[in-house]
């Protein structure tokens, strides 16, 4: 039976490994900054130019978990919002290279590494892509790798395929 909420987007049989996302640009401002920090992150390198130009960062510089949720929104934009995702298993191997500062541009890419069928689940298959994130100045802010579900669209034709 096709989900009719999906029915008209790319499914598990529909992507490739290698296949690569272009995301962004975004720019982050102080407002941007401040306000995600206040809330969520509230060092004072996040919300106080002063304390952050004496900082280790040298600067007002986003929360890296704005880093992350920016990239996120990112990938929804361009990715998941077009394929029939069944939601997130996790992520693995973040690293915040160098701090996204007041007034970077945020882009970058996510590629699909792996694909799979679920063995316990044959609606269902495994993505895994990573992520790339750069600044204006194509320096590498942050990598990750994110895995999440996929709708098969004929999950019939994995178990035909074994007999």
């Amino acid at each position: 039976m096709t989900n009719p909420i999906t029915k008209d987007r790319r499914h598990f049989e529909d992507l490739t490994v290698g296949e690569t996302i272009p995301l962004g640009p975004r720019t982050v401002s102080k407002a941007d900054i401040i306000e995600f920090a206040t809330e969520f992150d509230p060092f004072p390198f996040h919300l106080d130019e002063k304390a952050a130009r004496e900082s280790l960062l040298g600067g007002l510089a986003a929360s890296g978990w704005q880093t992350g949720a920016l990239s996120l929104r990112m990938l929804v934009d361009a990715f998941l919002s077009k394929i029939a995702s069944m939601g997130g298993l996790g992520f693995t191997d973040l690293k915040w290279k160098r701090p996204l500062m007041k007034g970077d541009t945020l882009s970058g890419t996510a590629t699909v590494t792996s694909l799979r069928r679920s063995a316990s689940h044959a609606n269902m298959g495994i993505l895994t892509i990573d992520f790339d994130m750069r600044n204006q100045k194509n320096q590498q802010v942050m990598t990750l790798t994110l895995t999440n579900l996929v709708e098969v669209r004929n999950p019939a034709a994995m178990t035909e395929a074994a007999q």
